[in-house]
């Protein structure tokens, strides 16, 4: 891991990471960033009320209606989407910043939020995370009593669109086993790495040593 992460690259890759509600993608991210130091993540805005141990600026940058209004108007999201209830946007500085540095950032955003990304950032590697089933999703949703019965039904109900769209992404993990799905979920990170394009300086020195 550690030759790894000393790749050097003229720019970072933007990873994006889905998955319905439910689905345990929070748990693979923190788990993810907790052995692989050197990846960024990018901390989204919402208009969704903070729940019990969550810290502005940590999960996600709290703010009203109208100040996420007005950062739409100012052109400072990436993509944003309604999700549910809740409007949600990704910083464009944020993913500005680390493809300037060369560091990889990875971001937590929905089926929409990924479209929309990657007509602006093409690059864009896009990892779906899905349950093993849709009862195992409803048990999860159920179990972590975050959400009231008619968000929980709301949740289920998107997610049978959102489960639909798994051919859109470039890799897909299924968490039926939670450390089996975070080893998988950071050997796509490396295989992202090791893509043409983001080695395409490094290649284009070696290739001037063949003589080409």
């Amino acid at each position: 891991m550690a030759s790894d992460n000393k790749l050097k690259r003229s720019a970072g890759t933007i990873i994006v990471v889905s998955a319905p509600s439910g689905a345990g993608k929070t748990t693979l991210i923190e788990r993810l960033r907790a052995t692989m130091k050197a990846l960024a993540f990018s901390v989204s805005y919402t208009t969704r009320r903070r729940r019990p141990g969550e810290r502005n600026g940590r999960e996600y940058y709290f703010v009203s209606p109208e100040v996420f209004r007005r950062m739409v108007r100012r052109g400072a999201f990436a993509e944003w989407a309604k999700v549910h209830t809740d409007l949600y946007g990704t910083p464009l500085r944020q993913l500005r910043a680390a493809q300037q540095t060369g560091r990889d950032i990875l971001l937590d955003i929905d089926v929409q939020g990924y479209r929309r990304l990657k007509r602006r950032f093409p690059e864009a590697a896009g990892v779906f995370i899905v349950p093993p089933s849709f009862r195992e999703l409803e048990r999860r949703l159920k179990a972590r009593r975050q959400d009231r019965l008619d968000s929980i039904r709301q949740r289920l109900e998107d997610a049978r669109q959102e489960v639909a769209a798994w051919k859109e992404y470039d890799y897909l993990v299924i968490n039926d086993d939670l450390e089996r799905a975070r080893a998988a979920l950071q050997a796509i990170v490396i295989a992202i790495r090791h893509r043409p394009l983001a080695l395409r300086e490094q290649m284009q020195n070696i290739i001037k040593n063949f003589g080409g």
